[in-house]
């Protein structure tokens, strides 16, 4: 009797289960563009078209990049309910994710038997520099009215104007600015006007040597590099600055010539999103003839770059000071944080003594590069990856107010 009730409670589950579950729906939801080292929301819409009950498990086929093998959840739906599970990813690394099949598993509450119905969802997003972080910091930026308090403008030597525009002559225009062929249309007296130049030029130059392949919290410091150059842009930008891109490493990358046009910021997304680690030593000799050559008029540079000891800087200075002598250089390189903890970590036996010497003697080494840089009248930021993109923004809001671009 007992094996013919559980024969029976099979048969019947077997029957909601083959016969009911096509009335089930499932859909992944996401944007196709993901943000580099932000928590993206993915979302999983069920529905429960039957007229009973059932329990559902959700396993859905992330792409490798993110090595997660054990993704799973679970619903339960009553008749005719839909929900929508929620859940975060964080990819760090741009490029191209593909993501797989949804695969749903039902269930009722019987629990004698259970039905995988597989969705088709393939579906390929890509990961760019973040956008988020971009816009979050262009929020604090332009609405922080006391962001440049203290900071004393100074007042800009020479006569930079752009034309603005071709008016009559008054009595007391300046004679030299008449526009003769304007005159002989016309008719009359015709002069050009101009307005003082407010656009200054913004350049992030980023190193994509083998030192910028160090990781910190997953991410390459390249990349860290690339989403703070993206934000540096946008709020060049909104400054109605021109802001450009160089790239460089054994030899020269990609260079965007700097303007303000309205499709320079998805320009510079582009072009940052393909960059990749070369696995050889920066060629600051090569930046050097790179910046002479496509670069013109003095510009203000963030070079985004790394060095690990005064030695792969003082290979680096000569080059560094030629730049600087044309254009308004600011050196932006990275702390060890790594290292930092272990200095600051209580040592307790020899060994630990011993660690804590060459991580405290590594520590002051890099202070010792930025306070070398700046005897050169070079400006540098020193600072760790978590703060880079508040360091970079108010550098610059520093020097513009300063009137030194």
């Amino acid at each position: 009797m007992f094996l013919s009730l559980v024969i029976a409670y099979l048969f019947i589950d077997l029957l909601i289960l083959f016969f009911g579950s096509a009335k089930i729906e499932a859909e992944r939801v996401l944007k196709e563009q993901l943000n580099l080292g932000d928590q993206n929301q993915v979302k999983v819409r069920v529905k429960n078209k039957n007229s009973v009950p059932i329990k559902v498990k959700i396993i859905d086929e992330l792409p490798y990049q993110f090595q997660v093998r054990d993704f799973c959840k679970f619903l339960i739906l009553k008749p005719n309910e839909e929900k929508v599970l929620s859940y975060n990813l964080r990819p760090v690394k741009r490029g191209e994710y593909l993501f797989g099949s949804l695969n749903i598993f039902v269930g009722t509450y019987l629990r004698m038997a259970q039905r995988r119905v597989r969705y088709s969802q393939d579906f390929s997003a890509k990961v760019y520099p973040s956008v988020r972080l971009m816009r979050e910091y262009e929020l604090k930026v332009f609405t922080n009215s006391n962001l440049n308090q203290g900071l004393k403008k100074v007042r800009q030597i020479g006569n930079a104007q752009e034309f603005e525009q071709i008016k009559s002559y008054v009595q007391g225009d300046d004679f030299r600015k008449i526009n003769w062929k304007a005159t002989s249309r016309k008719g009359e007296l015709m002069v050009n006007q101009f307005q003082d130049e407010r656009s200054q030029t913004i350049y992030s130059i980023v190193d994509k040597s083998r030192t910028m392949k160090m990781p910190f919290n997953n991410m390459t410091l390249l990349d860290h590099s690339i989403n703070s150059a993206l934000v540096i842009s946008n709020i060049a930008l909104r400054k109605d600055d021109k802001v450009g891109l160089m790239t460089f490493s054994d030899k020269l990358g990609v260079h965007v010539k700097a303007d303000k046009l309205g499709g320079q910021l998805r320009k510079l997304l582009e072009n940052l999103y393909r960059q990749k680690t070369r696995y050889n030593d920066a060629n600051f000799e090569m930046l050097y003839y790179g910046v002479r050559q496509n670069i013109k008029g003095r510009s203000l540079l963030f070079l985004y770059s790394n060095f690990e000891s005064m030695y792969a800087m003082e290979r680096a200075m000569p080059m560094l000071r030629k730049i600087s002598k044309l254009h308004l250089l600011v050196v932006v390189f990275f702390e060890n944080t790594g290292l930092i903890e272990k200095s600051n970590r209580k040592a307790e036996t020899i060994e630990q003594i011993y660690l804590q010497t060459i991580a405290q003697k590594s520590v002051i080494e890099k202070q010792t590069i930025a306070a070398e840089l700046k005897k050169y009248g070079i400006n540098t930021i020193l600072t760790t990856p978590e703060k880079l993109n508040v360091d970079t923004i108010n550098k610059y809001l520093e020097l513009k107010s300063r009137g030194l671009i």
